[in-house]
């Protein structure tokens, strides 16, 4: 029994010599530096060309923080999953870090977006690109590929041509030529609209019509503004239970205009003169029918007896479908009409008379 205890005390004594000595304890596997593959790989297509977009790894396997990375390979197959990246159709190149930025004295990776640009060859309605990224080590290591999107390969057509717009009343109304469609099975096709304000980059989507309707009114605009409009047609790809796909072409040249409104309000109509005032103050009332307009300021009442100009009578432009003409003169006849005006000055013609005698 007490032979053991020197071994144990022998033992004790070691292990204090080893961790005064600094032994750091089980040694650690190296670590490769394998960033870990992008999970949000995403790509658009618009005519030829597909847009891929994905976030830049910015830790390794290991959880440690990249200091260098590598070039990312853009990887691509037609209708099939992607095992591995064999042949690669474009590479980003080496990314080199950023500062570290700390928070709670922890630190903070950099948080960037890498992008790239493919150009592609159109094939049958129901073929699709399958991509991938492959986010090399600085040392060239592959950790494998990203998560895989897939776009319609389905081919499209070319931008409309001869597109033109003009201001109306309603808004502005774009015309263009008629693009004929080829005769393939499971594909059709539509134009979409395009408007921009200003020197604003970002689009907004008018409206949608078919193809034999190569026109379009765009009733949303605001007066005073300047817009330019782009056309394209847009391919719809579908098969037997499959969501159909959509794929722009390419954009129409860009037309730009401004919606100067020099439009008045419609005529006001059925305006009505009806004399009163027996033992009081004389008075004509008139009534019309109002005008809807969203931009209406008011009307405008004109009066005249016979053989001599109309003059409005009304200082302040009347709100309301009706008006109280007190300053009548018995034994006369009196003649009316009214106009409508909006809030930028424009006035309509005026409605037809309606007369009343002041008995």
């Amino acid at each position: 029994m007490n032979s053991a205890t020197p071994s144990l005390a022998t033992a004790l004594a070691a292990l204090t010599l080893l961790t005064a000595c600094g032994y750091p304890g089980i040694p650690r596997k190296p670590s490769m530096n394998l960033p870990v593959p992008p999970s949000d790989l995403t790509a658009i297509r618009k005519s030829d060309k597909v847009y891929l977009s994905w976030t830049v790894p910015s830790r390794t396997a290991d959880h440690l923080i990249i200091k260098h990375l590598g070039p990312t390979r853009v990887c691509r197959s037609l209708n099939a999953a992607l095992s591995e990246c064999a042949t690669p159709v474009g590479e980003v190149p080496t990314t080199e870090a950023l500062p570290v930025r700390s928070k709670n004295k922890r630190p903070v990776p950099p948080n960037r977006t890498a992008e790239f640009i493919d150009t592609v060859s159109s094939q049958g309605p129901g073929d699709h690109f399958t991509y991938a990224v492959e986010a090399l080590s600085r040392r060239g290591r592959s950790p494998g590929l990203s998560n895989q999107v897939e776009v319609s390969a389905a081919p499209t057509l070319a931008a409309p041509s001869g597109l033109k717009v003009r201001t109306t009343a309603d808004g502005i109304f774009l015309t263009w030529v008629e693009t004929t469609p080829p005769d393939v099975p499971r594909l059709s096709f539509k134009y979409r609209i395009y408007r921009r304000e200003g020197s604003d980059s970002h689009d907004t989507s008018v409206g949608e019509t078919p193809l034999n309707t190569p026109r379009l009114l765009d009733n949303t605009i605001e007066w005073k503004k300047v817009y330019s409009y782009r056309v394209n047609v847009v391919t719809v790809a579908s098969s037997p239970g499959i969501s159909s796909t959509e794929i722009e072409g390419d954009d129409s040249p860009a037309v730009q205009v401004f919606t100067h409104d020099v439009f008045p309000p419609s005529v006001p109509s059925n305006l009505q003169a009806v004399f009163s005032g027996v033992g009081q103050q004389p008075f004509v009332d008139l009534v019309w029918t109002p005008d809807s307009e969203a931009d209406l300021a008011g009307y405008n009442i004109y009066r005249h007896e016979e053989n001599a100009p109309p003059q409005k009578i009304n200082s302040e432009p009347v709100k309301t479908p009706a008006f109280r003409d007190s300053n009548v003169v018995t034994g006369k006849t009196y003649y009316y009409s009214v106009s409508a005006a909006d809030i930028r000055g424009n006035e309509s013609a005026r409605s037809s008379e309606a007369s009343e005698a002041v008995p």
